[in-house]
């Protein structure tokens, strides 16, 4: 199986969108919110948003913000999505969109990836990644 992965770019956002939808659980997208972000992270340079490509369709997404913080003495990268379709995962396509993560933020200067997630323990377990903390939110 070809599958191309590289940076998002305009023409993908409704593609992306229909992703995103599905990776959702505590807020419902739509589509002109979705439109203004999706606009606001792809002309940010503190963003890298990678897409998987099959056959010129979109089958995975990871969306990682890099930003300075105090306790790591330089940046950090934060993976704040990862999403594979249903019908390609366990076929390596997650591992690649994290190694593109790590190899973005190592050239970044990055000190650590981290994210946080509620079904996916087990593959982050499976590619290096330990358990570190719990999450908390609130939401407005």
């Amino acid at each position: 199986m070809e599958v191309l992965y590289r940076r998002v770019i305009s023409s993908d956002r409704d593609q992306l969108f229909a992703l995103a939808k599905k990776l959702a659980t505590s807020f419902e997208p739509n589509s002109s919110d979705f439109a203004n972000v999706f606009d606001s992270l792809i002309n940010d340079k503190s963003v890298d948003l990678i897409v998987a490509e099959k056959e010129q369709e979109l089958i995975g997404y990871v969306l990682v913000l890099h930003h300075p913080a105090f306790y790591a003495n330089e940046i950090v990268s934060w993976v704040e999505e990862l999403l594979v379709l249903e019908q390609y995962r366990g076929k390596g396509i997650g591992r690649s969109l994290m190694s593109q993560v790590e190899r973005l933020s190592k050239n970044r200067g990055s000190k650590l990836v981290a994210l946080a997630t509620r079904r996916a323990d087990k593959f982050y377990k499976s590619i290096g990644y330990d358990e570190s903390a719990t999450y908390f939110k609130k939401t407005f």
